[in-house]
């Protein structure tokens, strides 16, 4: 009998328990989704020059981005990337499609953004990297740059000044936008020219770059200077910066991660899946999304920052 009567009351409590627990989850409120949340999520785009407010195929990649978030979808065409940059800070966009500068600018802006790809060239490169090249062994060495003529693209000039002049400054180097021994040239080829008529010992130039930090022959400042008729074996580099990325699509930080998932694989898969989408998206690197991360744009976010030193 005692028995009997433990077992009652141990369904008795099992009963009431399981009572409990569907009351409770009935008098909880719904979680809500992360789409119900956002309501309509937007993407925020810079229009080419002369384009207006018109982007190519923007009605079939509205359709794409929905169908890859289970949401709805609407593109925000922003005047310049420092309207974008406000947009996203704001958190009137949650998505948006950068240079290298204008993200690194985005975060140290409101430290609110984060890359999810990247763009990648046909031949495997993600990016950038300046060279110090030098014809004939005119100059020996990085640390005889003060003594010789060094030509330099012009100062807004990514790959041939400002990506030179921050890294060789991150890496101590005694440099500025005004050194005595750096030859301003009027553009990028104009430098070229300058070395190989013998006005400068050494150029800043650019090569693509793999992930790896491997160059890309296949184009860049070398390329070029063989190109025009210079033998290679007469052509040195003597310093490579650390790579500068790609510019990313990037999300706000706080966004649900289930929706950063989302975006990343239909990224990634867009190349091989549906290629005319993608080239509807990126014109300039025909070769896929690759993942990307904030330590990618460290080289970006030191040239934002000595842009900013100097202007102040």
């Amino acid at each position: 009998m005692a028995g009997r009567g433990k077992t009652a009351v141990r369904q008795a409590v099992k009963v009431c328990a399981a009572a409990l627990v569907a009351f409770g989850a009935a008098s909880w409120p719904a979680r809500a989704d992360w789409r119900d949340d956002i309501g309509t999520f937007r993407i925020g785009i810079v229009a080419e020059p002369g384009g207006g407010n018109t982007v190519p195929g923007l009605a079939r990649l509205t359709d794409a981005y929905a169908n890859a978030l289970g949401m709805k979808v609407e593109f925000v065409v922003a005047r310049d990337y420092a309207a974008l940059i406000e947009a996203q800070a704001s958190g009137r966009v949650q998505y948006a499609v950068y240079s290298a500068l204008a993200y690194a600018t985005a975060s140290e802006h409101c430290g609110c953004v984060e890359p999810l790809v990247a763009p990648v060239d046909a031949e495997g490169a993600v990016g950038i990297r300046s060279v110090l090249v030098t014809r004939d062994g005119r100059l020996p060495d990085l640390a005889a740059m003060a003594s010789h003529r060094i030509a330099i693209a012009p100062a807004e000039n990514v790959g041939g000044a400002l990506l030179p002049l921050a890294g060789l400054s991150a890496e101590g180097v005694k440099i500025a936008r005004d050194s005595a021994f750096l030859a301003r040239a009027a553009s990028a080829t104009a430098a070229e020219i300058m070395l190989a008529g013998g006005e400068a010992d050494a150029l800043f130039g650019w090569e693509p770059a793999g992930a790896d930090g491997q160059p890309s022959h296949s184009d860049g400042t070398v390329a070029r200077l063989e190109a025009a008729g210079i033998p290679q074996a007469s052509l040195r580099v003597l310093w490579t910066s650390g790579l500068l990325r790609y510019g990313p699509h990037a999300v706000r930080s706080d966004l649900d991660p289930e929706a950063k998932r989302r975006l990343t694989v239909f990224l990634t898969n867009l190349k091989s899946q549906t290629p005319d989408m993608y080239d509807l998206l990126e014109r300039a690197h025909s070769g896929g999304f690759g993942p990307a991360a904030q330590k990618d744009y460290a080289m970006a976010v030191a040239i934002v920052r000595q842009k900013t030193a100097g202007q102040e």
